[in-house]
């Protein structure tokens, strides 16, 4: 198909929420053999304009065209059977079937002249996509058994299954190391090929430039700009998404680390997991970063001091105490909080409310004999939501209808009702867009500022470099080394990272 060939066309969409407009006269228009960067702050309508597309909601006004025909799906279904396909952030897959299963969900191919489903016909079409794509997973692994971006990998793999004409792609990259980016490039540039237009949602600058033909830039629930990615700098997609000129990535840091340790881990050493003899300390109002490759055990590393996952051996000291945090509800007790790195699995309570979602943590401050007190409840909530700044028609609107970064704010603000002393943040700013980043960094810093101690795990080394003052580095179970944010470099901390795979 010729590039100048309009496949999709969106118009004048709005859509609307209770309290909130998310989408204002938004437009998209999509060419064949086109990557389209669709780029935006948390809460700009990206994702809601693509479930427009995708028959997630109905629009309230506007036209979608598909190859000039107009259309207006009322399931994701529909969008499939007609050539839209969309793979989302949260990945929303049947954790206790297999992949093959995950993949022809809803279409399994039968027995010849029986009602009965051909698990061999099924292994083989399976085998043939992944072969295709140049994907390595056996089709009969359980999906709970696999790591995030091999997870994210299947899903991509279902989108082309259905030999979509329109791919779309919501932040497709925020678990894969660089390896797995480097391979889904590769499948993008071949589908490219073929003629599918794919449109591309990324926080992550460096890849939309790269990657993308157009972009296309909302603010506000509104259509902002289309440009050629070649005529576009970082800094020009920032001014366009934020309203304004952003000079500095991070906020400058604050020398706010004390000489005192207030916690030492001693040969910590996990029962279900690699993680093996790791020993450090952190100062009180210190900023530790901690870096490293997939599966490098950083994860791992906060899971086994807050409880959440069964230490072997090892020791806890907080300010020379010994303590030993077995459960999450012991480590709350010490003054430990913990951000988990999947939002939505782990972090988020989806059905409830802001103030259900913020209060659940410390609900025992709200106790009158065996009584809530909704009051206090609703005052705690509206004072965590006035210091994250937190965008949301009331406490009572569900969690999940806010953005990524809104929903990132509700947690830090559940966990500072807690008066956590340590800070456990795993990926505290995935999949959420530069000016959220900015927020989340300052947040940071105030709390170190304020005396509270912070241990950061993070993908991306210009964050830890960048907001840090001393950077972990775990390298196959085991701590690798240490260095100075302000004194080293993405190869040295890179060089530990691979120093025990």
């Amino acid at each position: 198909m010729d590039k100048q060939t309009v496949l999709l066309r969106m118009e004048g969409i709005d859509k609307t929420f209770p309290g909130v407009k998310a989408l204002d006269n938004a437009q998209l228009t999509l060419r064949a053999g086109t990557v389209h960067a669709l780029m935006g702050e948390n809460g700009a309508g990206k994702s809601t304009l693509m479930k427009c597309l995708f028959g997630i909601y109905s629009k309230d006004a506007g036209h979608i065209y598909l190859e000039g025909k107009e259309v207006n799906f009322k399931s994701s279904r529909e969008a499939l059977d007609n050539g839209v396909a969309m793979v989302h952030q949260e990945l929303n897959q049947a954790l206790k079937r297999n992949v093959m299963d995950n993949i022809w969900l809803g279409r399994y191919p039968r027995m010849k002249g029986l009602p009965l489903v051909s698990e061999k016909q099924m292994y083989a079409d399976t085998m043939r996509v992944f072969n295709e794509l140049d994907v390595h997973v056996d089709p009969k692994m359980v999906m709970s058994k696999m790591p995030v971006s091999q997870r994210q990998m299947v899903e991509i793999a279902k989108a082309v299954s259905f030999n979509s004409k329109v791919i779309v792609l919501d932040e497709p990259t925020s678990s894969l190391t660089e390896q797995e980016v480097e391979h889904l490039f590769r499948i993008i540039n071949m589908l490219r090929d073929r003629g599918c237009g794919i449109i591309y949602i990324s926080h992550k600058m460096d890849e939309i430039l790269r990657i993308s033909d157009e972009v296309t830039i909302m603010r506000d629930g509104q259509y902002i700009a289309t440009k050629p990615a070649a005529e576009l700098t970082k800094a020009e997609i920032i001014r366009l998404m934020v309203g304004r000129e952003m000079t500095n990535q991070f906020p400058p840091k604050l020398s706010t680390a004390s000489d005192e340790d207030i916690l030492r881990v001693e040969h910590i050493t996990a029962q279900y997991s690699q993680l093996s003899d790791v020993s450090f300390s952190l100062k009180k109002g210190e900023i530790l970063g901690v870096a490293g490759l997939d599966a490098s055990g950083r994860t791992e590393l906060l899971e086994n001091i807050f409880g959440a996952a069964t230490r072997k051996s090892g020791k806890l000291f907080k300010n020379g105490q010994e303590i030993y945090n077995r459960t999450p509800k012991e480590s709350i007790r010490n003054g430990f909080a913990l951000v988990t790195e999947e939002r939505r699995a782990t972090g988020i309570f989806g059905i409830l409310n802001i103030r259900e979602n913020t209060v659940v943590a410390s609900l025992k401050n709200y106790l009158k004999f065996i009584f809530l007190q909704d009051k206090q409840m609703a005052k705690g909530t509206d004072d965590m939501i006035r210091a994250m700044s937190i965008k949301t028609p009331s406490q009572k609107t569900q969690i999940r209808s806010l953005s990524g970064g809104n929903q990132q704010k509700v947690i830090f603000g559940r966990w500072i009702l807690t008066s956590p002393d340590i800070l456990l943040l795993d990926e505290p700013t995935r999949g959420i867009d530069v000016g959220a980043k900015y927020e989340i960094y300052q947040l940071i810093q105030n709390l170190a500022k304020e005396g509270k101690s912070v241990i950061m795990v993070s993908s991306e080394m210009p964050e830890l470099l960048g907001v840090c003052s001393r950077i972990l580095v775990m390298s196959g179970g085991r701590l690798a080394g240490e260095v100075d944010a302000d004194n080293t470099s993405q190869e040295e901390i890179m060089t530990l990272a691979a120093k025990y795979v």
